[in-house]
Order: structure tokens, then C-alpha cells, then sequence
């Protein structure tokens, strides 16, 4: 039996980078490096830590340190897809390109290419983003006298998206249907966790960015490389801002990333490539809304005028807001690793509590129905999942669905994976995700008591950040999901915590007990909220409770 195993030098575990090192044989391969540390790889005896290195994508998370190790290593061969390669140098946008060698070898799609003596691999594009690959990886061992030689095979998704975006068409699922690799080593990033279909999120994000500009906000937008492209995408061709007399200012690596989607047009999207033949894909300045590169003469005048500014994640947002913070409105996106929804003050500590900051879902991975509907169309032996957040990759592990027919493995970084290939393997017990408690049901409410070791589980926090729950059937289970702060202050569909509310909570003195309060609106002419909608939980120095057996006033 040939020895295949995989040594995680980082798995994405709390935003960490993912770099894999695949045993296969007497092979090595090493899979993706986007570590900002490379003292793992790169020891005293000066010998390269692989034969190769496939990188699939270009995220800084799963690219940052190819350069270095690169440098480090100038005859390790590293291959990506064509398009990855002219994505790369944008990780390292720090240092002038003509200190940037071209290291990255380009792999053409769906075409298997033979590194080493019976080691062979194949790549497939992912989704995500422009160039991202699915990597098959074929190992056919030296065959022994007298016996047969056996292929083994290893497929590595990277981030991978099965949906159609704006610039990137998702994972064809067809073509690797019914592949039964032998182990599939696949992204977990939402966990369990089940979207609204992409068209969906998009509409919603857009009807959200109409309704600030026409209370005369400004947008500010920090996003990473693909997310940024998207969003001018969106920008530029949703039916709300079509025409309309608005500036689109585009900053930092954004703007970089679009003069790169400009490079490799021919390479996105036949829908994009027809976009681009009547205007512009990004920079515009005669069809409205209007597409601009952000100067600093630019820059100084932001604030004086409606606007939407798309900019680097990363980036101090100071510089764009500061003249007129009030006029502002910062969408930020929900990603596995940054809770933003509960804690935007972890992930952007600059933004001041007076700005208003709210978050959106614009999904670039598969939630939990997509992730399994691949691992089903794959039928591995071994499952193997990284990046995401340790709890989400063990709730993948802990699903029954799964369980009961694979070998599942979800490993911390610096963990030594063995993958023994055989007809009948012996499954390890799952991960207990459960908590048992007691229900007590009393003349006027229902107790529902859990066991303190709940509150181990990092998510906790988000769930108890108010102390305020929401229960709901879901067939004849009963879901309980926390009420973020972010829900109570922002304008609700309905009354449903009026309902339940204590009588001694703060909540009691809201405005969706005011007399004033009809049709989610104040029409009290003497508060600052007169004629505005807001949120039934909302509080106002003008309130007036409504008398037993009062309605609200009519407007």
C-alpha cells in the first residue's frame, strides 16, 4: 500500500492562510502557501519542502507566500491556471512590478499534464474567482512483479462556488460527476449554513444602497479582490442605478484588481466579454453612473456630493469619510471569519460608533447545501475539509448525511492527516455537537435550560450579544437564532419581540408601543423621527405609551 497522508501547515483555521503538503508515494506536493510565516517550510538543511507547488487561486489567503518561497527556492516548480498567474503579482502590490520575477508556470484547463514519473495533474475552474481551479491530482504507483499496478487519486477544490456570479461562472459539476477520488479535500467556510439564492442577494444589496442615496448617503464599500469587481459589475448594470446622475469612486487594490479583469477579459464570462463591447466594464465617465479611478484631488472633495466609494478592505477608511462622517454609510461584507454582523469594531477598529455601519451578504463560496451536493456528485473515500472556522468544519463533520458514508476529517493546522486507501475503513465517531436540557413549562412562559458548557463554543457570543432570542418551527424541531444589536436598531418587517417582551424590560418604552407609531412609521410631529420609518424596538424622547384598549393614532 503507497503512503498517502497530508501535513497542514495552515488549514484557514481564524483567517490563517492554507497551505497543504500532499504525501503521495515518494512525491510531495504542496498545495497552495498562503502563509505569512514561511519558517515551517523553509529549514536549516536548505532542501525545498516539495516537488512542486499547485496554486489554486489567487487570494491572498492561499497566495500571499509563493514569493517568498519562491525566492527562497528558485528551482521549486510552482503551476497555476493562466489566469491565476496574471492575478498573482497582486498580492504584492507593496513592491514595484519589475522586482516581481514570473515564477508562476500556467496549466491550461481540462487537460492532464505529467510532472513526475506516474504523478499527473488536471484543473477545472472553481468558481469564486477568475482563474480559480479544482485540482485532480493522478498518482499510478510502480507496479510490483506479478501484480497490477493502482492508480490513486486526490482532488483539491481550493475555494470553489457552484452559483454564477457577475464575472465568474460557477463549478461544472457535470464534468466531475461520478469521479470517486479517492480523497476529496474540500473548503468548509459557511459550515451548515444555507443562503438565499445569489440573484436574491444581489437585489437585496442594491435596493439597500437606493434607499441610503436617496436619503442622500454616501456608500462607502471595502472589499477584497473579486468582491470589489463584482460590485462595480452590480453597480453598473442593476436596473437602480442605470443612468442615474451618481460617482462611483474606485480606490486602492480594487482599482489594480480592475485594471487586471481588464487584462484577462478574454478569459471572463461570454456575457461580460458583450458587456465590454458597448461600454466600458469599469472606468466610465460618460455613461452614467460614472466609473472613476479615486485621486487625491478627488478624494478631497468626497462628502460634498452623493457618492459610493469601493475600496481596499484593508485600508484606513478615515481618509474618505472624514470631512462629513454623518453623511455616511459603510456596507460592510459577511464573511465566515469576520462576524461583522455582531462586531465590526474587531474587524475596523478605526470606525467610530457615531458611523453608521451595517453589513450585507454577497457569497463568493458554497453554503452547507452546495458543499454536501459536491462531496455527493464526488463519492470520495476520504473527506477532508478546511477553511472555515474550526466550529463550522466540525458541524460539516458531524452531519449524518456525511458521516454515514465517508471518512471525514477536519484537521488543526500542524496536523499529520493519514489517508489509508482500501476497500472497507473503519469510521471514527462523530463529533458531539449537542447539548441536553431541560424544559420547563410554566403558566406564562416556557423555560428552556442548557448546560454552561454551550458558551465554549465561539458562537456563542453572537447568539447572546442581546440576550434576546427568536424561536421558530422548522417541521417539528424548534430553531432558536439570537437577535443581533444590528436587528434592533435598524427598521423591522414586524412587531414579533412586542409580543413576548417583558413587561419590566427596557423594550417596554418603544416606539412600537407608542401611540404615535402606524404603519412602521412616527407620526408624532413634535419627535425627530416625524413621517420617518422606524424600528418598532426603536426609543424616542417623545414617546407616549397608549392606553389599555388605545390604538395608535392614524396618520
Amino acid at each position: 500500500m503507497i503512503k498517502l497522508e497530508c501535513l497542514t501547515y495552515g488549514v484557514g483555521h481564524a483567517g490563517e492562510g492554507v497551505c497543504l503538503l500532499l504525501r503521495i508515494g515518494t512525491y510531495r506536493i504542496l498545495l497552495d502557501c498562503g502563509l505569512s510565516d514561511l519558517s515551517l517550510l523553509i529549514d536549516s538543511t536548505g532542501n525545498p519542502p516539495a516537488d512542486l507547488v499547485l496554486c489554486s487561486h489567487a487570494h491572498a489567503d492561499h497566495a500571499r507566500g509563493l514569493l517568498e518561497l519562491h525566492r527562497a527556492f528558485p528551482q521549486l516548480p510552482i503551476y497555476a491556471s493562466e489566469v491565476t498567474t496574471q492575478l498573482l503579482p497582486l498580492n504584492w502590490s507593496d513592491q514595484s512590478a519589475q522586482d516581481i520575477p514570473q515564477f508562476c508556470h500556467a496549466l491550461p484547463w481540462r487537460t492532464p499534464i505529467e510532472f513526475l514519473d506516474g504523478l499527473s495533474a488536471e484543473i477545472y475552474p472553481s468558481g469564486h474567482l477568475p482563474g480559480a481551479a479544482v485540482i485532480l491530482l493522478s498518482y499510478t504507483a510502480p507496479s510490483e512483479k506479478n501484480a497490477t499496478s493502482r492508480s490513486y487519486t486526490v482532488l483539491y477544490t481550493g475555494d470553489f462556488f457552484l452559483s454564477n456570479t457577475r464575472l465568474v461562472e460557477g463549478l461544472p459539476l457535470e464534468e466531475l460527476r461520478g469521479l470517486q477520488p479517492n480523497v476529496l479535500i474540500v473548503e468548509g467556510s459557511y459550515g451548515t449554513a444555507r443562503h438565499p439564492h445569489r440573484r436574491h442577494q444581489e437585489n437585496h444589496l442594491a435596493e439597500r444602497i437606493d434607499q441610503a442615496i436617496a436619503q442622500q448617503q454616501s456608500i462607502l464599500l471595502p472589499a477584497s479582490l473579486g468582491l470589489g469587481q463584482e460590485l462595480l459589475l452590480l453597480l453598473r448594470s442593476h436596473h437602480y442605478f442605470t443612468g442615474r446622475d451618481i460617482d462611483i469612486w474606485v480606490d486602492g487594490t480594487v482599482a489594480d484588481g480592475c485594471d487586471a479583469y481588464l487584462e484577462i477579459l478574454p478569459h471572463l464570462p461570454t456575457s461580460v466579454q458583450n458587456f465590454a463591447r458597448h461600454q466600458p466594464l469599469f472606468w466610465d465617465e460618460r455613461v452614467r453612473p460614472r466609473v472613476r479611478r479615486l485621486t487625491s484631488e478627488s478624494c478631497a472633495k468626497l462628502g460634498q456630493s452623493t457618492c459610493i466609494v469601493v475600496t481596499d478592505e484593508t485600508t484606513d477608511l478615515r481618509q474618505y469619510y472624514r470631512a462629513n462622517p454623518e453623511a455616511w454609510l459603510v456596507l460592510l461584507p459577511v464573511e465566515p471569519y469576520r462576524p461583522v454582523a455582531n462586531r465590526p469594531a474587531e474587524i475596523l477598529p478605526v470606525l467610530p460608533a457615531f458611523l453608521t455601519t451595517e453589513t450585507y451578504l454577497l457569497a463568493q463560496h458554497c453554503d452547507g447545501t452546495g458543499t454536501t451536493q459536491l462531496i455527493h456528485n464526488l463519492r470520495p473515500q476520504h473527506v477532508l475539509f478546511v477553511h472555515g472556522p474550526a466550529a463550522y468544519l466540525s458541524d460539516l463533520t458531524g452531519l449524518d448525511e456525511l458521516h454515514n458514508r465517508y471518512h471525514l476529517h477536519s484537521p488543526a493546522s500542524g496536523t499529520r492527516v493519514e489517508l489509508p486507501i482500501g476497500e472497507t475503513f473503519l469510521q471514527p465517531a462523530p463529533p458531539d455537537t449537542s447539548y441536553e436540557g431541560e424544559l420547563t413549562e410554566l403558566d406564562a412562559m416556557v423555560t428552556i435550560t442548557l448546560p454552561d458548557e454551550i458558551a465554549a463554543d465561539p458562537r456563542w457570543r453572537g447568539l447572546a450579544d442581546t440576550g434576546l432570542i427568536e424561536a421558530r418551527w422548522q417541521g417539528d424541531e424548534l430553531v432558536l437564532r439570537g437577535l443581533p444589536q444590528r436587528e434592533l436598531l435598524r427598521p423591522q418587517e414586524s412587531d414579533r419581540l412586542l409580543d413576548w417582551v417583558d413587561a419590566n424590560s427596557p423594550l417596554q418604552n418603544c416606539c412600537g408601543n407608542c401611540r404615535h407609531y402606524r404603519g412602521q412609521r412616527c407620526w408624532n410631529d413634535a419627535s425627530p423621527l416625524f413621517e420617518f420609518k422606524v424600528t418598532p424596538e426603536g426609543f424616542c424622547p417623545a414617546f407616549e405609551p397608549m392606553q389599555i384598549g388605545e390604538r395608535a393614532v392614524e396618520p
